[in-house]
């Protein structure tokens, strides 16, 4: 027992130690990426990490144009024990030549960037260069989702998840399912995981309709967990829950699928981000129609739930009690859109977000929202068209290659006019069609200290480390 509790001491003494040299030495910014899927996570970190090593392109980032910033590279990261962010395959892919987009997102990576920078001021000319690592965690927006689980009963997320199944058009085929089942008979095995992969096809049709709350997440991204009882249940509607029975088994799951999925989760990455950025597909919310906005929206509002926001002061980074400091929502693809059209995505995200954004800035967290484009895919042009100019894009399309120009549509200046049809539960836009294709990555021919083409991805690293670089 001596030897347990001098053991325990030894490894808080190390821990205290840590985090002083930490904070002392060589301090480190833990960033968080995340996004619901297709938000473009993979190429954010990508080409924010390329373009902070290569920063001819970072104007908008002030230690890059002051010249701050003296060196960046890569090191190993500080958790041995999850998986090292492929930067170099997915930098590769997204500018090799033959550019595709990179696989995205489908469990937690992290990288290590560690910036050699010179402090300003008298003081910052005395001591010369200090090193600040970048320490960038990706997870899936999906299971971030999944921290709401943590306040609701099976019960409760039932009848929600039951809800949202009868409103979309995809849930229909599991709700017919749920009509010869009964809840309060006898387990019986091939039913419960007949459920279940009736309801994760349910979620998987309605993610590519453009739905963003999807939840459980595992079950669209499960990993080392596919096929295994923490997976195999499914929302009932509530009733008898005898010992044994259907319904009193799938509550037994989902308790385990908190406690040994959700929570951990939690605990060992998320808890510890003191910085994040939320990628959000705006456009393509947009394009599915008024209630995918709406339950954009109402995500968002979740996700943010997840977070502790707040300010972060030396001592409290020492005793582990993190907060979120900073949170930015980030509309990606601002690519799809000539530049004249991005104040009014901006506003739209600024909308999106506005409880969200609210909550955090009560509780005393920085916030902001901007329009941008981590890997920047075509080009604009302007045409005669009827007797009036068209603002277009152009670039080679996905799907066939091919060169093409698109017009999108007009995004209205008020955003009240989207979120009012959205809220109201409209089936479609009454005014006029929200077009959106999908372009392949440029093939681009970078000189001498150019990162990857972007649209204010410098403006989004200046907001969230530019105050930890002076």
């Amino acid at each position: 027992m001596i030897s347990t509790i001098a053991d325990g001491v030894s490894r808080s003494v190390e821990s205290v130690t840590g985090a002083v040299s930490g904070v002392f030495f060589e301090p480190s910014i833990r960033l968080g990426v995340t996004g619901l899927s297709r938000a473009g996570k993979t190429v954010f970190i990508t080409s924010l990490v390329a373009n902070l090593m290569d920063r001819a392109r970072m104007g908008g980032l002030k230690a890059a144009a002051d010249g701050a910033i003296k060196a960046a590279y890569l090191q190993p990261q500080p958790d041995d024990t999850v998986p090292r962010f492929a930067f170099e395959d997915h930098l590769a892919a997204m500018i090799g030549p033959a550019p595709h987009w990179p696989e995205s997102t489908r469990a937690v990576s992290e990288l290590r960037l560690s910036l050699k920078v010179q402090p300003s001021g008298l003081l910052g000319a005395l001591s010369g260069p200090r090193v600040t690592h970048l320490d960038i965690v990706d997870y899936p927006g999906e299971w971030l989702l999944d921290l709401g689980l943590l306040d609701r009963s099976y019960v409760e997320w039932s009848a929600q998840a039951l809800e949202k199944a009868r409103a979309r058009g995809q849930g229909a085929a599991f709700i017919a399912a749920l009509e010869g089942v009964d809840g309060g008979a006898k387990l019986e095995e091939p039913v419960a995981k007949a459920l279940a992969d009736r309801f994760a096809e349910y979620l998987r049709e309605a993610r590519e309709a453009g739905y963003s709350d999807c939840t459980p997440g595992r079950f669209l991204l499960p990993g080392e967990l596919e096929g295994s009882p923490a997976l195999t249940f499914a929302p009932l509607p509530e009733g008898e829950a005898g010992r044994g029975s259907l319904r009193r088994e799938m509550a037994r799951r989902y308790e385990a699928y908190k406690r040994a999925v959700v929570k951990p989760f939690f605990r060992d990455h998320f808890a510890r981000i003191d910085r994040q950025v939320v990628l959000v597909d705006v456009l393509g919310a947009i394009h599915a129609g008024p209630r995918a906005v709406e339950d954009l929206r109402q995500a968002m509002a979740d996700i943010l739930g997840a977070f502790r926001p707040g300010r972060n002061g030396w001592l409290t980074g020492l005793l582990g009690g993190k907060r979120v400091e900073r949170i930015l929502f980030a509309a990606t693809k601002a690519d799809h859109l000539h530049h004249r059209q991005h104040a009014a995505l901006t506003a739209i995200t600024e909308a999106l977000v506005r409880e969200a954004k609210d909550r955090a800035d009560y509780a005393g967290a920085t916030t902001a929202a901007m329009s941008i484009a981590a890997l920047r895919a075509t080009v604009e042009e302007t045409r005669m068209h009827e007797g009036r100019e068209l603002d277009l894009v152009r670039g080679r399309l996905l799907e066939s290659g091919r060169d093409a120009a698109m017009y999108p549509g007009e995004l209205p200046a008020d955003p009240g006019r989207l979120l009012g049809a959205a809220r109201q539960g409209s089936e479609a836009w009454l005014d006029e069609d929200y077009a959106v294709m999908r372009f392949a990555p440029a093939e681009v021919s970078l000189a001498p200290g150019e990162g990857p083409p972007h649209i204010r991805l410098d403006r989004a690293a200046e907001f969230l480390i530019g105050d930890r670089l002076r």
